[in-house]
């Protein structure tokens, strides 16, 4: 492609709907509508309850709208962001896929495989770019350790851990119906530790089999609140999840740990966002500023991560090529988690891309 061509390209405004307009839509309205992301603004939100779309479309200064193809028509809104509950996702994507324009999903995706894939085949037969968020992928400290892994300096992958010890409340529960349910949300796994789970398959080279318990500890909801796993991945690495949101007090940490023969990287914070130890046998110049460049996000910029994550997608727009996690790619970390929950159910050891009869997510209770 003409290089000036895709300067011209890449300079042009995304303009975007929101559709869903609950808690998590808050932090997306705010990066758009607020500058923080370059060539991109917010132009519109959807909700199925018209009085809380005008409010939310009123805070903003932006249109409201309670019927998604009244919004997906409208020629001023260039791209969608689903922002429903997980297990409308599918429902939700398939129907904006119509129009033929971008769009985003929140994660997880989708809550099964046959909704992932009828995304993608709806995204691919009305030409719609399908981005899932995998806004972590882009924290400093996650850049630093992919670049780390691509250049070897691991040598051979031992074992890689993610901690995700979070405290949510029975209020948080009770706050949305729909929270902690097999038929719309899913648990801690396929929830709060799903940036965690796709960070660890994706830096440690994808899961072959998955071993993994869980249990309803302190929270009344359907699904677990806390769980265990043991992961082998295709290079012969091991894994490690723990997962809780019924840590008390308050949140601990979302942390992350990759191990190899030749150094060990820790990134902890409670998003995997502070690099807390950084130690190669084999040192390179760069490793003497690491901390002070890659250590943590720049704590000046509003939602540095989504910020990051939504420029990366407008630059795949403008130069029509698939972002970092399209459709083929969030279906990876939604098969591992459903392997998870197979798991779970059966006491078996799962191998990745079997078939998960037993798996509850998105199925009612």
């Amino acid at each position: 492609m003409d290089p000036l061509l895709l300067d011209h390209m890449i300079t042009k405004m995304i303009r975007f709907g929101l559709v869903g307009c609950g808690k998590i839509a808050e932090r997306h309205a705010a990066l758009l509508a607020d500058g923080c992301v370059s060539n991109a603004c917010l132009q519109a939100v959807c909700d199925v309850a018209e009085p809380r779309a005008r409010e939310f479309a009123s805070k903003y200064g932006v249109k409201p709208f309670h019927d998604l193809h009244a919004m997906g028509a409208d020629p001023e809104v260039d791209a969608f962001t689903v922002l429903t509950p997980s297990g409308f996702h599918a429902g939700n994507v398939v129907e904006l896929a119509r129009h033929g324009k971008p769009i985003i999903v929140e994660k997880p995706m989708a809550l099964t495989m046959a909704d992932a894939d009828a995304m993608i085949e709806a995204c691919n037969k009305h030409g719609a770019s399908l981005f899932v968020v995998k806004q972590n992928r882009f924290n400093k400290p996650i850049m630093a350790l992919r670049e780390a892994i691509d250049a070897g300096r691991f040598g051979k992958l031992v074992l890689g851990t993610v901690r995700v010890r979070w405290c949510r409340p029975q209020s948080y529960y009770d706050a949305a119906k729909w929270r902690g349910t097999w038929a719309v949300d899913g648990g801690v796994l396929s929830n709060q530790a799903s940036h965690h789970i796709d960070l660890l398959n994706w830096l440690m080279g994808g899961a072959e089999s998955v071993n993994a318990v869980g249990t309803t500890a302190l929270a009344k909801i359907e699904t677990e609140d806390t769980a265990l796993a043991t992961l082998r991945f295709k290079n012969g690495a091991l894994g490690l999840v723990e997962a809780t949101t019924a840590a008390r007090p308050k949140d601990l940490e979302g942390s992350l740990s990759i191990l190899g023969e030749k150094g060990a990287v820790e990134v902890g914070g409670f998003s995997a966002n502070e690099l807390k130890t950084w130690s190669f046998s084999e040192p390179i110049p760069s490793d003497a500023n690491v901390f002070e460049t890659f250590g943590k996000n720049p704590a000046h910029k509003q939602g540095y991560a989504h910020a990051a994550y939504y420029e990366h997608v407008v630059e795949s727009i403008a130069a029509g090529r698939p972002g970092m996690v399209d459709g083929p790619e969030g279906r990876k970390s939604l098969g591992l988690i459903a392997s998870l929950y197979e798991s779970m159910e059966t006491g078996n050891t799962i191998r990745i891309g079997d078939p998960t009869p037993h798996c509850r997510l998105g199925k009612s209770a």
